[in-house]
């Protein structure tokens, strides 16, 4: 367990009363319970010990990667963190969480979305999770919608996926829980994702009303059982029970949905994707009739990739704030 957060947090309001006196002892009391709660919860995620990676300066804040064992996965799982400057100087943040898209690991967002400028400006931590478990002794598949880097972020049902392959539980639980226990965070948190990785935002925002203040998504796969990836992986991953399959696809989700939070989705006119696999207007169609607040823009010339992310993460980045009450 680290515990150099707690530790920045103290240090930090020791300053912060020196020089300012009683106008920071709100603050102050607010982190010594932060801190407390720390320290209590270390016997409970001793299994679940971050090591340190790599670390980065970025707009005066930390890019970081970490390794740990997941309980859920059963498996180590990397992940990548940005804490912004006000974070480091042990102000809490809401988290957003960035899904990938197929065969990615994260990586990709952490150097290519341009997301670190906005989330310093914001004070948001920024969560970019794995795709899905990996290594030597995790099942793979050569099929393209398959295995390591194709998780879909569902939990599978059927060997050989189910012994690994849980990263609907992992992204929604276990990953929360780690960063709550190891960083300075607020109880607020947003999601956000690109393809698959927007699929897995969409349905997991739909199948944990109130965990997530907002969802937003880059051409996301928003009917996966009605596509070739998501007739490939929901048999393989779920089995042939067509309701499980429909739990994880938002488009069918959105039938039953209760909470209706604030949803923005950017797909590109010139994506190869869209709109026959992508099939966002179905989605948007039935989430307005359904009584959803979303926002719902196809960009003149852009395509499936990181250039057309990082040309929008400042407005997706802007909603999250507006949703996190920033």
């Amino acid at each position: 367990m680290i515990s150099h957060d707690c530790q920045a947090l103290f240090k930090a309001d020791l300053v912060a009363l020196e020089r300012w006196g009683n106008n920071t002892i709100d603050r102050f009391c607010a982190n010594i319970l932060l801190i407390v709660g720390c320290f209590l919860t270390r016997d409970k995620m001793k299994n679940s010990e971050l090591h340190l990676l790599e670390r980065r300066k970025m707009f005066n804040g930390h890019q970081e990667r970490y390794r740990h064992f997941s309980q859920t996965c059963r498996t180590d799982m990397v992940f990548d963190v940005y804490l912004p400057p006000q974070v480091l100087k042990g102000y809490p943040a809401p988290v957003l969480y960035f899904l990938s898209g197929l065969n990615s690991d994260g990586s990709e967002l952490v150097r290519q979305s341009g997301i670190q400028r906005f989330a310093a400006q914001w004070n948001i931590i920024v969560v970019f999770p794995d795709t899905s478990p990996r290594g030597q002794h995790v099942a793979d598949s050569e099929e393209h919608y398959l295995g390591q880097g194709a998780g879909f972020y569902v939990n599978a049902t059927e060997a050989p996926w189910t012994q690994h392959y849980q990263m609907e539980s992992y992204i929604s639980q276990e990953l929360p829980n780690l960063i709550e226990h190891n960083f300075p965070v607020t109880k607020e948190r947003s999601i956000v994702g690109f393809s698959m990785g927007g699929h897995g935002a969409l349905h997991l925002a739909l199948n944990y009303p109130g965990q997530y203040a907002a969802v937003s998504a880059f051409a996301p796969l928003c009917h996966p059982i009605d596509t070739e990836g998501g007739r490939q992986a929901f048999p393989a991953y779920l089995g042939q029970n067509v309701e499980a399959w429909k739990r994880c696809d938002s488009t069918e989700l959105l039938q039953t949905a209760l909470h209706k939070l604030p949803v923005l989705i950017d797909v590109g006119s010139e994506d190869a994707l869209y709109p026959d696999v992508l099939q966002p207007e179905a989605f948007v169609r039935s989430a307005r009739e359904k009584g959803f607040n979303i926002q719902y823009k196809v960009r003149p010339g852009y395509g499936h990739d990181y250039f057309f992310i990082a040309s929008f993460i400042d407005s997706h980045i802007e909603f999250h704030a507006q949703a996190l009450g920033l």
